[in-house]
């Protein structure tokens, strides 16, 4: 048996995100394969056997690599797009684009969203994949792919629609699925790729699209398809007043009451958005420990309030970030999530109490891997998890005078990436990709977008 090989970390600042939130001003960190052996401050041992690599991190913060919990990859090819509408009228302008979508445009469109990430400090991504126009190909594989080629840990929530046009939905009749064909595609697909394994790299959830995109029947069978395989499962939730306003006429009831009535309330499920919530629908979550995906960008760009993340927080919900799609976040990286959750939240009520950089970070990293099911894997730096990091160069211009390593990745200026571990594995080196070449994805989406506009434009 080959001796494991080691990497050795050193002189850098260290946020482990840990239950105690421990740091250490100068520390060091040993990866032993694709685990990280052991941390702490100052130097590594130096008798340490089969080092291949030592790095030195002066100025430099190592953090958990951040944990992307609600996205859509497809949308990366429709950016700019409805810039000045609501969260109802924006899916209106753009569903007729997105149900035109095939095999090769979503390769292209979540190889850019997943280097856009990566190259930003992302380690594990996932993608709420919803839309599976009659006759496009396999996009799920497609997507599976494109995070195994990138090298990023990823979670697939295989969505689903059965509510079109003629029943009263958003999507065109041809962008929808029957129930049972959703149910058996989503079946297929848990079985063709997910991996219950601890250092899984690719993970399948179960995820009807939204309340007023799915049946009831979906909704239900859905949960019981994903209990029956052992999945997490995944939808939108209380994102707007339309939304609510929807579920009341529909169903005689709020979002939160509407979902648990249909199983899907319980700590192996999340949802994205959740910001028109009460009280009582906190204390739900709280009880069930249903996770939340927070994705203050986009939420701000759609005009659909603002999340009350502190009062999550304070009542024991699981809360991560989410990108959310980039036709609703065109930056589509997640560093900007950790300052917008900061910034935006201080908007509401609990003015300038309700988050601190580090409660970002959390929400960022640790509160991800909880969200996703994988925190005794992932999202925090202690030994036998996972070799999944981060080095920020924060001896920058835009960093260099302030002292708190923290405050400057959160508050600051977008810190420059200059190596991130998945696996054990280097995926970024001073803020390029290695694992693909950045030039030619632009090349392929730009090529990729044109050609689902030029469709579209033909009807």
């Amino acid at each position: 048996m080959a001796a494991v090989q080691r990497i050795v970390i050193e002189n850098a600042a260290i946020a482990t995100v840990d239950a105690q939130d421990t740091e250490y001003a100068r520390g060091h960190v040993v990866l032993a394969g694709n685990r990280i052996e052991s941390l702490g401050a100052g130097g590594a041992p130096r008798d340490l056997e089969h080092v291949v690599r030592r790095i030195d991190a002066t100025g430099h913060l190592v953090t958990p690599g951040l944990i992307n919990t609600h996205h859509h990859f497809y949308q990366w090819i429709t950016r700019g797009l409805a810039t000045d509408h609501n969260l109802f009228d924006w899916l209106v302008a753009l569903y007729p684009t997105w149900a035109r979508i095939d095999e090769p445009m979503v390769g292209a469109a979540a190889r850019g969203s997943l280097a856009m990430m990566a190259r930003g400090g992302v380690t594990t991504a996932m993608d709420h994949h919803y839309v599976f126009p009659h006759g496009s190909g396999d996009l799920s594989g497609t997507i599976v792919r494109a995070a195994r080629d990138l090298g990023v840990r990823f979670t697939l929530a295989r969505g689903s629609m059965d509510r079109s046009e003629k029943d009263g939905g958003l999507p065109p009749d041809f962008a929808v699925e029957t129930l049972d064909g959703a149910l058996a595609a989503t079946e297929a697909t848990v079985a063709a790729h997910h991996d219950p394994a601890f250092d899984a790299m690719t993970r399948i959830a179960v995820a009807p699209c939204s309340p007023f995109s799915v049946s009831t029947e979906l909704l239900r069978e859905g949960a019981t398809l994903a209990r029956r395989l052992g999945v997490r499962l995944h939808t939108h939730g209380s994102e707007t007043v339309e939304e609510e306003k929807f579920c009341h006429e529909l169903f005689g009831m709020g979002p939160t009451d509407y979902f648990e009535s249909t199983g899907w309330l319980g700590d192996d499920v999340w949802m994205a958005h959740c910001v028109h919530m009460n009280d009582t629908d906190i204390t739900a979550f709280a009880r069930t420990r249903t996770g939340v995906a927070h994705c203050p960008s986009s939420n701000a760009r759609l005009a659909a309030g603002i999340a009350r993340v502190p009062d999550l927080l304070a009542a024991g919900v699981p809360v991560g970030l989410g990108v959310d799609g980039t036709a609703s976040n065109e930056s589509g990286e997640l560093h900007t999530e950790l300052r917008n959750a900061l910034l935006v939240n201080r908007l509401g009520a609990h003015r300038e109490r309700a988050l601190t950089a580090r409660q970002a970070l959390r929400l960022g990293t640790y509160g991800g891997a909880e969200v996703l099911g994988r925190a005794a894997e992932t999202g925090s730096l202690e030994p036998g998890k996972l070799a999944d990091l981060v080095l920020w160069n924060l001896d920058t211009l835009a960093h260099a005078s302030i002292a708190d390593p923290v405050t400057a990745l959160v508050l600051g200026a977008a810190a420059p990436v200059t190596a991130s571990f998945v696996d054990g594995r280097q995926i970024v080196e001073n803020g390029r990709l290695l694992t693909a070449d950045e030039d030619a994805l632009a090349r392929e989406t730009r090529a990729q977008a044109r050609r689902l506009a030029e469709i579209t434009a033909r009807g």
